[in-house]
């Protein structure tokens, strides 16, 4: 293809979709695709697994929070991992562990052989195989594209993952548990992540490793990049306010929203898992139609205060879940709730890509999740007996209305709002208008207005 050709290309193509076409981009993008629409399978497979054991909120509680627990245990490690090995091997490894682990569930489901203690296991190592997954992941994408089109692929996974994970998987969830079984929905999950790693095998990208020194793979030198990241994290306001946020916030509404709502449909609305395959698919087309919106246009000027306003106020709908008795006004709530949060997800991600030097992505990214998920455990621990000794409809209320203020007090703690204003980034995304092609091949173009 000719140089005006690729000109002409990048002008015709909506912004929003421009990262489509390269190709190692969209092999990822179909293999997340697939994975995620596994994890929306799992959510509802999980619940109702769990309820035909004859376990309850407390026992689910206990199996997704050792889920998280394994998150956060080997986030830290997956961070250096990505700064340190190839992306690509990293994620290829977290795929094919993850489906052994639910394969493994599913047969046992299936031949009536499946405990609690099984499914927790089970649920620690995912969360451990999502702890290598995510940092390589972060660290790899800005090797795939030009800096001028993350925010846009940014927003497409954002669009992708609450459509697959919170929508059509959760849907397609309900109507295997119903039509067939909970360990057949498990299974299904665990032939997606095999799909995932095809796609992975079939990248040709090679993911620069970070050279280490002759001491490199000591625990000392791992330790020593543990401390680099941290230093850097502590030194950076935008970072440690947004991560202290986030703890709060996680802790407030993981964990009614992952172990309550289920429990919410069914007394409240009488519904069974066809009806929160379907409350879970409004939350997920609300992050599709927030992700899609936040990446149509240029980055907010005052991205920082915009993304915690989104995640603070967004959640104000989740007040009303505890209280509704109609399966609409949840739904309504969850979508509200789903765009807000995912809108503020994109910027997230972007500013990390962004604002963070290419050598510390994997190990920032990895405390992203450790701080900010450290307390998810907990509320996954709590939210069941809370819920029974409060009453649902109280925790969804607290859920909805606190985070507000958290907001308000991490953007004027530190003064993010004058951070923001120090450190543009919409203006260098006009200024930085290049093409790269499949190849790699970088095409200079001259400076002109963005169609979006």
């Amino acid at each position: 293809m000719s140089a005006p050709e690729r000109r002409r290309m990048r002008w015709n193509t909506p912004a929003a979709v421009r990262p489509l076409r390269h190709r190692d981009f969209r092999l990822l993008w179909i293999g997340l695709l697939a994975s995620m629409i596994g994890s929306g399978l799992w959510l509802v497979a999980l619940a109702w697994q769990v309820i035909e054991i004859g376990g309850g909120p407390a026992q689910l509680s206990l199996v997704t929070a050792l889920l998280s627990a394994g998150l956060v245990a080997f986030v830290l490690i997956g961070g250096v991992a990505a700064d340190r090995l190839p992306q690509r091997l990293v994620m290829l490894c977290a795929d094919l562990v993850r489906a052994a682990v639910l394969l493994t569930l599913g047969a046992l489901s299936l031949t009536g052989n499946l405990q609690i203690w099984h499914l927790a296991l089970g649920g620690f190592v995912l969360g451990a195989g999502d702890a290598f997954f995510i940092p390589s992941y972060t660290a790899l994408l800005p090797r795939l594209l030009p800096e001028n089109e993350l925010l846009a692929a940014n927003g497409l996974e954002g669009t992708l993952r609450p459509l697959a994970q919170q929508a059509a998987g959760p849907a397609l969830g309900g109507i295997a548990v119903a039509a067939f079984s909970p360990g057949a929905a498990i299974l299904a999950n665990g032939a997606t992540f095999l799909v995932s790693a095809a796609c992975l095998l079939a990248m040709s990208v090679r993911s620069a490793a970070r050279v280490p020194t002759e001491d490199g793979h000591s625990i000392a030198s791992a330790f020593a990049d543990l401390r680099e990241g941290f230093v850097y994290v502590r030194r950076t306001s935008w970072l440690w306010a947004t991560l202290v946020f986030a703890l709060a916030f996680v802790l407030l509404i993981m964990g009614p929203l992952e172990v309550l709502m289920p429990f919410a449909i069914r007394d409240n609305v009488g519904g069974g898992a066809d009806e929160y395959g379907l409350a879970l698919a409004a939350f997920g087309f609300g992050g599709a139609f927030g992700a899609l919106g936040i990446s149509s246009w240029r980055l907010p000027r005052r991205y920082l205060t915009v993304m915690l306003l989104l995640w603070g106020f967004g959640t104000l709908p989740l007040a009303a879940v505890g209280f509704a008795s109609k399966l609409w006004v949840i739904g309504a709530a969850l979508f509200a709730v789903g765009t807000a949060f995912s809108a503020g997800v994109v910027i997230w991600g972007t500013l990390l890509q962004r604002r963070v030097p290419e050598g510390l992505r994997g190990r920032v990214s990895s405390l992203d999740f450790f701080i900010s998920l450290a307390l998810m455990p907990v509320s996954m621990a709590v939210a069941g007996p809370l819920g029974d000794a409060l009453g649902v409809a109280t925790v969804f209320l607290v859920a909805g209305v606190v985070p507000g203020f958290l907001a308000i007090a991490a953007i004027l703690g530190p003064r993010l709002d004058r951070d923001e204003i120090l450190h543009p980034l919409d203006q260098a995304a006009e200024d930085d208008s290049y093409l790269q092609d499949q190849s790699g091949e970088t095409v200079r173009e001259p400076t002109a207005p963005c169609p979006s």
